[in-house]
């Protein structure tokens, strides 16, 4: 295609994605308002909106590693990110509601604000760490009442593709929850729609789940360790299917 129609192409692609994103919310929260539940309208992202962004950017999903998870149970998911389409990867892939770990900022953005705070996402802020301790510990409750969470603990998008350092925050959650962390690798996703700029391109974006990690017997202290684990876990599948 030429630059002139790739050019095209994105600009009707992105309205899609802002008029599909906006129809959705707005269904999403009547649900929500006359079920008075949240169940149903996170499964309207999973089945619904996150499919139909994928098919609009051409974007072919795979995902490995389903049968390593007891979907029964909660679980805090972190994963490599590459791209904001990473999301809708994850509510496509994951067979049960999820939570996800959003920066404060994405509370004030009109419609995914309003969506993220009636679903009950968990918010974090970085510069008040009063406010992070009274988000974390609304965030544990959460996942100890059955609510799995996926964070992408790198904190932000990778430009180069590379997997950046872990931040503990999430695994000290899960540590305090009680619950497993299940590393979840993300392959593909910057190619379909990179970190910087709107650019989408048709390709495959490939989810590989690993073994979940226990934190039965682990402490707050112990979360940069964990971490640290999780991020070897998640190269180590990113690694293995580049072999």
């Amino acid at each position: 295609m030429s630059r002139l129609a790739w050019a095209t192409f994105n600009t009707l692609q992105l309205l899609f994605t802002l008029l599909w994103t906006a129809g959705w919310i707005c269904l999403a929260l009547l649900v929500r308002v006359v079920t008075g539940g949240r169940r149903w309208p996170l499964r309207m992202a999973s089945r619904c909106w996150s499919p139909g962004l994928l098919h609009g950017a051409g974007a072919r999903l795979e995902v490995h590693g389903l049968e390593r998870v007891d979907w029964s149970r909660p679980h805090v998911f972190v994963a490599n990110h590459q791209s904001m389409i990473d999301i809708c990867a994850l509510f496509r892939a994951l067979p049960v509601p999820v939570r996800f770990v959003l920066k404060q900022e994405l509370a004030k953005v009109p419609f995914v604000g309003w969506y993220a705070q009636a679903m009950g996402m968990v918010f974090i802020e970085r510069a008040s760490a009063r406010s992070s301790a009274r988000r974390l510990h609304a965030a544990v409750e959460v996942v100890r009442a059955g609510a799995s969470v996926c964070a992408f603990p790198e904190g932000t998008r990778s430009r180069d593709g590379c997997v950046g350092a872990f931040k503990g925050g999430a695994f000290q959650l899960a540590i305090e929850a009680g619950v497993s962390v299940v590393p979840v690798a993300i392959e593909g996703s910057g190619e379909v729609l990179p970190a910087a700029g709107f650019r989408v391109r048709p390709g495959t974006i490939v989810l590989r789940m690993g073994d979940p990690l226990p934190t039965q017997g682990l402490a707050p202290h112990d979360r940069n360790a964990l971490a640290g684990q999780a991020r070897a876990r998640v190269v180590a599948l990113l690694e293995g299917a580049a072999q």
